[in-house]
């Protein structure tokens, strides 16, 4: 089972984490199964940003992004080159790194 290692996050996981995903399943799902809370305002219908991750590593092993997904990085906060909505980046059978970026364009925070 491939294992994500999340960089720390001062809200999310200050201490940062490493999880085991299955293969198959969004970044987005993952976290959020071990308790990282991590926004998904549009509950991960790719209609957002604030699911919005930096790949730090592995990211060759995820799915392709569709051109949906990569309209809406235009959006984001912090875009990098690696950047992905969790909601959208399918975990595939390699380790990854994930950095959860400071700030997300949600002016609220949403109760999920």
């Amino acid at each position: 089972m491939p294992q994500i290692v999340i960089l720390p996050h001062a809200e999310y996981c200050p201490e940062g984490a490493v999880i085991e995903a299955k293969a198959g399943i969004s970044i987005c799902d993952a976290l959020l199964e071990n308790d990282i809370e991590i926004e998904h305002a549009c509950e991960m219908s790719c209609a957002c940003t604030t699911c919005h991750v930096i790949v730090r590593e592995g990211a060759a092993s995820l799915n392709p992004s569709e051109e949906l997904e990569d309209d809406l990085l235009d959006r984001a906060w912090g875009l990098s080159p690696q950047s992905r909505l969790s909601c959208q980046a399918i975990v595939a059978k390699e380790d990854l790194v994930v950095e959860i970026p400071k700030y997300s364009i949600n002016h609220a925070k949403e109760s999920h």
